[in-house]
């Protein structure tokens, strides 16, 4: 035994140090919604002659890479997404219309050969010419293309410093490029000056970008030689730098379109930033608090393991380089409240052994709280770990964030619960000092909780009926509410454009949606949240006519300063609520296959029915409360999803316990005992959890409130679901199973005979009777 703990302590000391290395090496990549920025998601789509698969994607991206550098844009990051996405994250960017209107230009670079001036409406007569307006608005006839961007090397805007000429435009050229040049601009010498037929067009999305006219010195049939040319014509600086931007981007393989586009302004980032850390520090500490009053020393270990189990985690993420999202955020605060679980479920254990040995060997208590407390963390944490991987495989954008920081906070949590506090409250047991006050500990007393019961001894299992009754009531009356009100999808889900503003002074939602309707935009959803900000949802929109809502809003509010602006178009919305219906459709069938083969497939049934029971629920006081159905509430959902599997896990690992140790007893009476004897870890678990979310609803702002409230509601229903819905389903189903029960399981301890614990192993008044 001191060999094995001598292991686990060097084990805890290389994670720590690790984890310290790591955090003081390495920075959080923080997400566009923490630090402010632009993100925009193009698909490539296939053109007549290449297809959109990976390899174009990828080329694709390197040209917009070359695009995005000359935005002169401070860090960005541009990476591909599946087979056909990019996303590229502009930091500090507010207005994505710059972004936009370079990235949108996505169709190949082309120049071309003007073949004179063409009427107004007049159509190409041969293949591969086409009629285009210049910048002038004048159509030229153009033949084909004779030069693409593949040839061109760099262009680079510059002003005439010696003649004050203004500003030009410099185009290198490379390879082929050369002779294609020489040639096309040496046909063009051919026609005399002021001839259409003597300019080259520059052809970018079906938009001539430019028409420069050959210069009357280049000769005939020779062209302009040498792999460098120069566009003049009176640019201003921003019209030449734009241009010389276009020309350097090159030419796309495949064409692309803008599917969604997300801007935060950086004011929302730090408010976000500060709040979730005020929630992080108060929820915590109150936790703390919480759990050192409960479990005295213990308790205290656990804290210092729960601040390890921070480390760690924040190790984790900058070495993995994951992004830190505001959901992330909210799923690396909720991941304390679930480290708290491991540790509340050892100690009710340990409890459980110390009482069950007579109030005797300290340190064994603990090392069996331990053993038996394993099979319940492994399974409750596996099914979390489903919910947290269904999010980031189905998920997208920051919710993706959320599954990744959930994921690396159960682990974390693993960790820090059944390494480094086994490794501190061990050492603490074994001291002469705590063995002679063992009421030092939190683990010699059973807890008023189960105090309560064992003095109540309640039948519940005897009116599972009723609960069930009761139950079906409130899934009827809550989907009542879908039927009734319907349900607010986000813009993620239907397609459209949110924008949000800050205005000098208060602005009336309705003033204002009449003022947008007289505007042109009469189908725009305002709505004000409680910090006097106000919000605008409309179809897709333009981001010029988004610069009109903007001019409207700010024409009542003195002033509008845009702070989040999300653009999905339609085709992503309905394949994110595909997503979203998919992630919960695989959740539920991923739940019921793992429990039924950890347990009993009517423990099964019942778990994955009682969570269903939790999801309706849920989703219908949202459709009451008329709060959206957007990415973070699914993030929110699945949470829940995993919170309701794990209180039914805990009680069903009891259950398949002591029905092991009492198989002829009633599978009825075996349940009810269990669920007792769970009862105390589900209420100082679920304590422990409410402290962080209501620090969250009170403090994290508009985006987290909504996420805390619905993981309150999750908690307060998974809880009752556990004990009222799974556990009476499962015993109907028992009941009308001819199945026999489980085989003895091996080695367990004297807990595992289903006695409460009082300090002598007898209830209180039953003259040493056991269950």
């Amino acid at each position: 035994m001191k060999r094995a703990t001598l292991v686990r302590a060097l084990l805890a000391l290389t994670v720590i140090a690790l984890s310290v290395y790591a955090a003081v090496t390495s920075s959080p990549r923080l997400g566009l919604d923490l630090r402010g920025g632009t993100q925009i998601v193009l698909e490539t789509r296939d053109s007549p002659t290449t297809e959109a698969d990976r390899e174009a994607t990828d080329r694709t991206l390197e040209v917009l890479r070359r695009r995005v550098d000359a935005l002169g844009v401070a860090e960005p990051n541009i990476t591909r997404s599946g087979d056909n996405r990019i996303i590229v994250e502009l930091p500090g960017l507010q207005d994505p219309r710059e972004a936009a209107d370079v990235l949108g230009r996505t169709a190949q670079l082309t120049f071309h050969p003007v073949l004179g001036a063409a009427a107004e409406g007049e159509e190409a007569e041969e293949e591969g010419e086409r009629v285009l307006p210049d910048t002038s608005g004048q159509p030229l006839r153009l033949g084909p293309a004779e030069l693409t961007g593949e040839g061109v090397e760099d262009a680079e805007a510059a002003i005439d410093q010696q003649t004050g000429g203004g500003w030009y435009v410099t185009v290198d050229l490379r390879g082929g490029g050369e002779e294609a040049w020489a040639e096309l601009t040496g046909q063009a010498a051919c026609s005399p000056p002021g001839d259409p037929r003597r300019r080259v067009a520059i052809v970018l999305d079906e938009e001539i970008i430019s028409a420069p006219q050959v210069d009357p010195s280049v000769a005939c049939e020779r062209g302009i030689t040498g792999g460098s040319t120069q566009i003049t014509g009176g640019f201003s600086q921003e019209e030449a730098k734009e241009l010389a931007l276009l020309i350097d981007g090159g030419a796309l393989p495949v064409p692309v379109e803008i599917i969604e586009q997300r801007t935060v302004g950086p004011t929302l980032g730090e408010e976000a930033i500060e709040a979730s850390a005020r929630a992080a520090v108060i929820g915590t500490a109150l936790t703390a608090l919480f759990i050192i009053a409960v479990y005295r020393l213990l308790g205290a270990l656990a804290t210092v393991a729960l601040a390890c189990y921070g480390l760690i985690s924040y190790a984790a993420l900058t070495a993995l380089g994951a992004t830190l999202t505001l959901p992330g955020l909210a799923g690396f605060v909720l991941a304390i409240g679930m480290a708290v679980d491991a540790n509340v479920l050892v100690f009710e254990r340990a409890r459980e052994e110390y009482a069950a040995r007579g109030g005797k060997n300290l340190f064994r208590a603990l090392t069996e709280g331990f053993r038996n407390a394993l099979s319940a963390i492994a399974d409750s944490n596996v099914t979390t770990l489903l919910a947290a991987g269904l999010l980031f495989f189905f998920a997208s954008g920051p919710v993706r964030g959320f599954g990744v920081t959930l994921s690396i906070g159960v682990l974390a949590s693993m960790v820090s619960a059944l390494l480094i506090t086994r490794v501190l409250t061990e050492f603490a047991v074994s001291r002469d000092a705590v063995r002679r006050r063992p009421g030092l500990t939190g683990i010699a007393g059973v807890g008023r909780v189960r105090e309560w019961i064992n003095r109540r001894e309640p039948d519940l299992m005897g009116r599972r009926r009723r609960w069930l009754a009761v139950s079906l009531a409130a899934v009827v009356l809550a989907g009542s509410g879908i039927a009734a009100r319907g349900l607010d999808f986000g813009v993620e889900f239907t397609g459209g454009r949110l924008i949000e503003y800050s205005t000098a002074s208060p602005v009336d939602p309705e003033r204002a949606r009449s003022a947008l309707a007289e505007a042109g935009f009469p189908r725009a959803v305002v709505q004000s949240s409680g910090d006097g900000d106000l919000s605008v949802r409309t179809d897709e929109l333009s981001n010029d006519e988004a610069a009109e809502v903007a001019e409207t809003i700010g024409e009542l509010g003195g002033s509008a300063e845009k702070i989040r602006d999300e653009l999905i178009g339609p085709s992503l919305g309905d394949e994110l609520r595909r997503g979203a219906l998919i992630a919960l459709g695989v959740a539920l069938a991923a739940q019921m296959l793992y429990l039924a083969i950890r347990f009993r497939w009517t423990f099964s049934v019942g778990a994955v029915l009682a969570m269903v029971h939790d999801v309706l629920i849920l989703v219908g006081i949202f459709a009451w409360l008329g709060k959206p159905v957007d990415g973070v509430f699914l993030a929110a959902l699945l949470t829940v999803i995993g919170y309701s599997v794990n209180d039914s896990v805990v009680v069903f690992d009891r259950v398949r316990e002591l029905w092991a140790a009492r198989r002829r007893a009633p599978f009825a009476e075996v349940a009810n005992a269990a669920v007792l004897q769970t009862v105390p870890r589900t209420v100082n678990t679920g304590m422990g959890a409410l402290f962080i979310l209501a620090a969250l609803a009170l403090l994290g702002g508009d985006t987290l409130t909504d996420f805390a409230v619905a993981l309150l509601i999750g908690i307060v229903v998974g809880t009752w679901s556990s004990v009222f819905t799974a556990t009476p389903l499962a015993v109907e189903l028992e009941a009308r199973s001819s199945a026999p029960p489980p085989r003895p399981a091996r080695s367990r301890s004297s807990a595992a005979a289903g006695r409460f614990a009082t300090g002598d192993g007898r209830r209180p008044g039953d003259s040493g009777a056991q269950v």
